[in-house]
């Protein structure tokens, strides 16, 4: 497909293998996934803003999270909704291309310098909960959130630009339903060693650095949980942590399982597994993770659902 072009203008995108009857199962199971995703995430966002006992900061935080999460997952997955529904393979131009994995890799970097903030976050309410509200003030959970957007959005500048300064002359068609970076490095006819071992380091960086503190406050809190006498305290103080931790183990190894290896070329189908678990399966849990459990959430939400009722039927 690729032709005389000196480097690709546009790329096909492979998708997922198998008979049309397999595409359309795929569609509806990612199609009720994404929806579920979408408004689950929303539903957290509505209810952190309208109701008054949701005004601290971990749920601000879990509301960006809620946002993040939406803003990943669209992305990559209508697009790839769309593929599912077309005969043939889905073009897809360089500047679009470029675009989605900026937007990918800076929204994912934002996520987990956030979560590695939340960490921070039931570090204090659990081991200084006398100065919580002192330490983490409004002011610091703004400047929290504004540091973790910009800093996700000005991190991937150079690795998206050094990756689309490659010239593509080996092929335009991606083994994959988004715009891989393991996929366009496997396209490359320059020698890009050095450039994945940079880019390899700064994916170590930045799930290592955020994963830090994250390991840091976690161990204090155990430490301090254990040292609380009663059992009941100690299952209370636990549970203002057992959301995030859950989130953690299958936020971080999903993207360690992903990004943090040597050869960003690897298998294709690697590849997309990898990227399901990111795109899909994290944001469609991230609502049952942080409130199925969490008493004064169900609580607001039963709220938020009676004050409805009574204006519907006023």
């Amino acid at each position: 497909m690729l032709k005389n072009y000196s480097s690709a203008v546009e790329f096909y995108l492979l998708g997922f293998h198998g008979s049309k009857e397999q595409h359309n199962i795929l569609f509806a199971t990612f199609f009720f996934l994404y929806s579920v995703t979408v408004m689950g995430n929303m539903l957290i966002i509505v209810i952190v803003c309208v109701d008054k006992r949701l005004q601290s900061p971990m749920y601000f935080f879990l509301g960006h999270l809620s946002v993040l999460e939406i803003l990943i997952t669209s992305v990559a997955v209508p697009l790839m909704l769309w593929g599912l529904l077309l005969p043939e393979m889905q073009a897809i131009s360089l500047p679009a291309c470029s675009a989605q994995l900026y937007l990918y890799l800076s929204l994912g970097t934002s996520e987990l310098v956030l979560i590695g903030a939340m960490a921070v976050d039931r570090y204090v309410a659990v081991c200084n909960p006398l100065r919580y509200n002192i330490i983490m003030n409004s002011h610091t959970c703004i400047w929290v959130v504004i540091m973790s957007w910009v800093f996700g959005f000005l991190f991937q500048i150079w690795p998206v630009y050094a990756t689309f300064q490659l010239t593509f002359c080996k092929s335009n068609v991606l083994d994959h339903f988004l715009c891989d970076r393991g996929q366009l490095l496997k396209l490359s006819c320059d020698d890009s060693l050095f450039t994945e071992f940079i880019l390899f380091l700064m994916a170590v960086f930045i799930i290592v650095g955020s994963l830090i503190p994250t390991i840091i406050s976690y161990t204090y809190i155990i430490s301090t949980i254990l040292r609380i006498p009663s059992a009941s305290g100690r299952r209370k103080a636990f549970s203002t942590c057992a959301s995030h931790f859950t989130f953690v183990v299958i936020g971080y190894g999903t993207c360690l399982f992903l990004y943090v290896k040597p050869k960003q070329t690897q298998a294709a189908e690697y590849n997309r597994v990898a990227s399901l678990m990111v795109l899909v399966v994290t944001p469609f849990l991230n609502p049952f993770i942080f409130t199925l459990r969490n008493d004064k959430f169900i609580e607001a939400f039963r709220d938020v659902m009676k004050r409805c009722c009574h204006l519907h039927k006023g």
